[in-house]
Protein backbone atom coordinates (compact mmCIF):
# COMPACT_ATOMS: atom_id res chain seq x y z
CA UNK A 1 0.00 0.00 0.00
CA UNK A 2 1.47 3.26 -1.12
CA UNK A 3 1.27 6.05 1.14
CA UNK A 4 0.29 9.74 -0.88
CA UNK A 5 2.39 12.78 0.30
CA UNK A 6 0.42 14.87 2.59
CA UNK A 7 -0.97 18.03 0.68
CA UNK A 8 -2.24 21.44 1.62
CA UNK A 9 -4.31 24.30 -0.05
CA UNK A 10 -1.65 26.87 -1.36
CA UNK A 11 -3.06 29.72 0.26
CA UNK A 12 -3.71 27.91 3.63
CA UNK A 13 0.14 27.83 3.73
CA UNK A 14 1.26 31.08 2.74
CA UNK A 15 -1.33 31.68 5.53
CA UNK A 16 0.13 29.49 8.08
CA UNK A 17 3.96 30.50 6.73
CA UNK A 18 2.50 33.97 8.20
CA UNK A 19 3.43 35.58 4.62
CA UNK A 20 -0.12 37.40 4.68
CA UNK A 21 -1.89 38.61 7.12
CA UNK A 22 -5.39 36.61 6.17
CA UNK A 23 -6.55 34.02 3.82
CA UNK A 24 -8.50 36.05 1.92
CA UNK A 25 -5.35 38.30 0.92
CA UNK A 26 -3.34 35.07 0.30
CA UNK A 27 -6.11 33.72 -1.88
CA UNK A 28 -6.29 37.46 -3.28
CA UNK A 29 -2.92 36.94 -4.78
CA UNK A 30 -2.78 33.56 -6.17
CA UNK A 31 -6.23 34.27 -7.67
CA UNK A 32 -4.30 37.02 -9.68
CA UNK A 33 -2.31 34.98 -11.08
CA UNK A 34 1.08 36.09 -9.90
CA UNK A 35 1.95 33.02 -7.92
CA UNK A 36 4.15 29.92 -9.31
CA UNK A 37 4.67 26.48 -7.92
CA UNK A 38 7.61 24.38 -9.41
CA UNK A 39 8.07 27.86 -12.10
CA UNK A 40 4.41 26.53 -13.31
CA UNK A 41 1.86 29.37 -12.83
CA UNK A 42 -1.13 29.01 -11.01
CA UNK A 43 -4.36 30.82 -10.76
CA UNK A 44 -6.40 28.33 -8.22
CA UNK A 45 -6.15 29.01 -4.73
CA UNK A 46 -7.09 25.05 -4.11
CA UNK A 47 -3.92 24.21 -5.58
CA UNK A 48 -1.95 21.46 -3.34
CA UNK A 49 1.24 21.96 -2.08
CA UNK A 50 3.86 18.98 -0.63
CA UNK A 51 6.93 19.66 1.21
CA UNK A 52 9.40 20.48 -1.21
CA UNK A 53 7.56 22.15 -3.30
CA UNK A 54 9.32 25.84 -4.59
CA UNK A 55 6.98 29.02 -4.40
CA UNK A 56 7.57 32.34 -5.88
CA UNK A 57 4.84 35.48 -5.73
CA UNK A 58 5.03 38.52 -4.98
CA UNK A 59 5.42 40.49 -1.38
CA UNK A 60 5.64 43.96 -0.32
CA UNK A 61 6.99 44.94 -3.56
CA UNK A 62 9.43 42.19 -3.99
CA UNK A 63 9.37 38.85 -5.36
CA UNK A 64 9.74 35.93 -2.72
CA UNK A 65 11.44 32.42 -3.67
CA UNK A 66 10.58 30.41 -0.85
CA UNK A 67 11.02 25.82 -0.93
CA UNK A 68 8.34 24.16 1.39
CA UNK A 69 9.71 22.40 3.99
CA UNK A 70 6.78 21.72 6.07
CA UNK A 71 2.91 21.82 5.98
CA UNK A 72 1.99 23.21 9.69
CA UNK A 73 -1.09 22.11 11.56
CA UNK A 74 -2.19 25.57 12.30
CA UNK A 75 -1.29 29.34 11.95
CA UNK A 76 1.09 29.58 15.40
CA UNK A 77 4.22 32.06 16.22
CA UNK A 78 6.76 33.84 14.00
CA UNK A 79 9.16 31.08 15.27
CA UNK A 80 7.17 28.27 14.01
CA UNK A 81 6.48 29.48 10.91
CA UNK A 82 9.47 30.00 9.88
CA UNK A 83 10.50 26.67 10.53
CA UNK A 84 8.06 26.15 7.47
CA UNK A 85 9.92 27.34 4.68
CA UNK A 86 13.77 28.04 3.30
CA UNK A 87 13.95 30.90 1.96
CA UNK A 88 16.08 30.78 -1.43
CA UNK A 89 16.46 34.37 -1.91
CA UNK A 90 16.35 36.02 1.35
CA UNK A 91 15.20 39.50 0.79
CA UNK A 92 17.95 42.25 0.60
CA UNK A 93 18.80 44.97 3.05
CA UNK A 94 16.71 48.31 2.42
CA UNK A 95 19.06 51.14 0.99
CA UNK A 96 18.66 54.03 3.33
CA UNK A 97 16.96 57.22 1.81
CA UNK A 98 19.08 59.87 2.54
CA UNK A 99 17.50 63.06 4.71
CA UNK A 100 16.43 65.93 2.85
CA UNK A 101 19.52 68.58 2.86
CA UNK A 102 19.50 71.18 5.32
CA UNK A 103 19.74 74.97 4.63
CA UNK A 104 23.47 75.92 6.39
CA UNK A 105 22.60 73.46 9.18
CA UNK A 106 19.66 75.68 10.01
CA UNK A 107 16.50 74.07 7.94
CA UNK A 108 14.68 75.58 5.93
CA UNK A 109 15.52 79.47 4.48
CA UNK A 110 12.83 82.20 6.50
CA UNK A 111 10.98 84.56 4.32
CA UNK A 112 13.89 87.35 5.31
CA UNK A 113 17.00 84.39 4.24
CA UNK A 114 15.22 84.16 0.74
CA UNK A 115 14.71 87.72 0.59
CA UNK A 116 18.40 88.03 1.03
CA UNK A 117 19.55 85.10 -1.39
CA UNK A 118 16.92 86.76 -4.01
CA UNK A 119 18.84 90.11 -3.43
CA UNK A 120 22.02 88.53 -3.72
CA UNK A 121 21.53 86.76 -7.14
CA UNK A 122 19.76 90.12 -8.50
CA UNK A 123 23.22 91.47 -7.46
CA UNK A 124 25.07 89.08 -9.23
CA UNK A 125 23.39 89.00 -12.67
CA UNK A 126 24.20 93.35 -12.94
Amino acid sequence: MSETPAKIRIDKWLWHARFFKTRSLAAKVVSSGHVRVNSLSIAKPAVQVTAGDVLTFPQAKEVRVIRVVALGERRGPAPEAQALYDDLDPPKPKERVPAAPKYEGKGRPTKRDRRLIDQSLRDALE
